[in-house]
């Protein structure tokens, strides 16, 4: 608790330097995001691991737990035991050695090395709780992030009816925390049949998904499962049917690697860099100013100021912010072109049944909607745009988590000063398999992964655009933050200008087509909630 607290006034004297700067911070500069950074246990983590490991002598005896004193502990040579791991596990979890945190997964290295010692062949399955082979594993320096899959009908306990998809478990421990104003963070409720093995869990529903927080050699974990929080319904996980494969999963975590590194610094909040030029034509409305009544109850938007990281924006220029579900109904909306031009105006709070937390009614779009610059549809000319095949980019060079079939594609970032998703929808399920568009792949900013479309459940499901959305880690999870400004910032470099801010309109857009809460989108039980 006083650990809490003493950041907690860091970041608040932090802030109040940056407002001492200068007073045109509030119109003209955007915020970078405050970041902690926790200091990891290793010497509680070889513990475990000698703890975990002593229960097979003839696997023990080939690690070597004695500490190499003349070394530093973040040194890795003053742990061999945990070199001697990342060699061995490395085969099953490819880049476990990157971790900078224990990396606890759902895997029995004890008997899987007992038994490879040996010569006794079997899948890998056996040794992961009947959970299936990693579907996605990716270590770095902030931490790690990994998802399995269970099939229905796995054993006594857990559901035995058939879901549209496997149920995937996903699980992160992170170095880093994002430090955010989060009036929904830090609930829960104990489990008592895991509170010995975890005493300080909290089990909670949050954004759509059950969750599971807890803290270990002072590493925040968590652990999530998609579902609904309501009864259950056909081909539907409901969260209550999540529970047991969660506690399963839990049960079974053990040390499977990492390694130690350099102690790092906070990360204090600071200005993001902005063109010093202006560009002509870029003009966008304030964050927060959500068009007048597409707020669920009325509530108005996330004035979130702060640029959470220095993207490529994910569209050629010219391209446009606007909602695509309140406002003016123009004919463009039905059409390949625009819906609007400039000013871009924010969307993220605008009317859903979505959860989110930042939003002040605990509802909210999760993201933004991007539509492509026009495009002529007759234009014979080669080399000339095609409406079709306008290209969606990814914003940082990182790694893709998408399962086939999926309707989002999100794109990881894990470095040393960041631990941050980038989640595209609307993109065609079938092309982006075509393309390769899954778990795993590396890809480089700048590089090509889709075109914008307008897929919502099936073709023409919704206009043509891209929704996209950021997401951060904090000790609740991943949690869905505003990009409006991280995409104003990005555009900006785009153009090699700034954009210039306008005030709010004298009255808010007239609606022409408002939207239940309730009926605002078709979930597929896959995806973070489709927009």
């Amino acid at each position: 608790m006083r650990t809490k607290a003493v950041r907690s006034i860091a970041w608040t004297l932090a802030s109040f330097a940056l407002l001492r700067v200068g007073t045109a911070f509030a119109v003209d500069e955007f915020r970078t995001p405050a970041i902690s950074v926790v200091r990891v246990e290793w010497r509680a983590a070889l513990d475990q691991l000698r703890a975990e490991i002593a229960a097979s002598p003839s696997v023990a005896s080939d690690f070597t737990f004695s500490t190499q004193r003349h070394f530093r502990t973040a040194d890795p040579r003053s742990m061999p035991a945990f070199v001697q791991l990342n060699a061995s596990t490395s085969s099953v979890f490819a880049g476990i050695s990157r971790s900078q945190v224990p990396v606890l997964l759902p895997f029995d290295v004890t008997g899987w090395l007992k038994d490879r010692r040996n010569g006794v062949p079997a899948s890998v399955a056996r040794y992961q709780a009947d959970f299936r082979p990693v579907d996605f594993f990716d270590a770095g320096p902030s931490g790690y992030d990994a998802v399995f899959s269970l099939e229905p009908g796995a054993d006594d306990g857990l559901p035995q009816r058939t879901f549209a998809n496997p149920i995937e478990v996903q699980i992160t421990g992170s170095q880093l925390i994002y430090e955010i104003t989060d009036p929904a963070g830090g609930k829960g409720e104990p489990v008592k049949a895991l509170s010995a093995q975890y005493p300080d869990l909290r089990r909670f529903i949050r954004e759509g998904y059950v969750r599971y927080a807890f803290t270990r050699f002072g590493v925040p974990y968590v652990v999530s499962i998609q579902c609904l929080d309501s009864v259950p319904r056909p081909r539907r996980l409901a969260c209550r049917e999540a529970y047991p494969v969660a506690e399963r999963f839990l049960r079974a975590l053990r040390i499977a690697g990492g390694l130690p590194a350099e102690p790092r610094s906070n990360i204090l909040p600071g200005f993001a860099e902005r063109p010093p030029n202006v560009a002509p034509d870029f003009t966008f409305r304030p964050v927060g100013d959500i068009i007048a009544n597409s707020g669920t109850r009325g509530r108005t938007g996330n004035a979130d100021l702060t640029s959470y990281s220095q993207i490529r924006f994910p569209l050629d220029a010219p391209a446009f912010i606007h909602s695509q579900s309140f406002g003016r109904r123009r004919s463009s909306d039905s059409s390949n072109q625009p819906s609007g031009l400039y000013p871009w105006r924010d969307n993220f709070c605008e009317a859903r049944s979505f959860n989110v937390g930042q939003c002040a009614n605990g509802h909210g779009h999760q993201g933004q909607d991007l539509r492509a610059g026009a495009c002529s549809l007759s234009s014979d000319t080669a080399g000339a745009c095609d409406p079709r095949q306008q290209p969606i980019f990814a914003v940082r060079d990182g790694v893709l988590i998408r399962s086939r079939k999926q309707q989002a594609a999100t794109l990881q970032i894990n470095t040393r000063n960041e631990h941050i998703r980038f989640r595209y929808m609307h993109m065609n399920p079938a092309s982006m398999d075509a393309d390769g568009v899954l778990n795993g792949r590396i890809v480089a900013e700048g590089e090509k992964i889709g075109v914008v479309s307008n897929y919502l459940d099936h073709p023409n499901g919704t206009s043509r655009h891209l929704h996209f959305d950021v997401q951060i880690f904090t000790r609740d999870g991943w949690v869905w933050v505003n990009p409006y400004i991280t995409l104003v910032s990005a555009y900006e470099r785009l153009l090699h200008g700034r954009g210039r801010e306008i005030g709010p309109l004298i009255a808010g857009a007239p609606i022409a087509a408002r939207i239940q809460v309730d009926d605002a989108v078709h979930l597929d039980p896959q995806e973070g909630g489709e927009n």
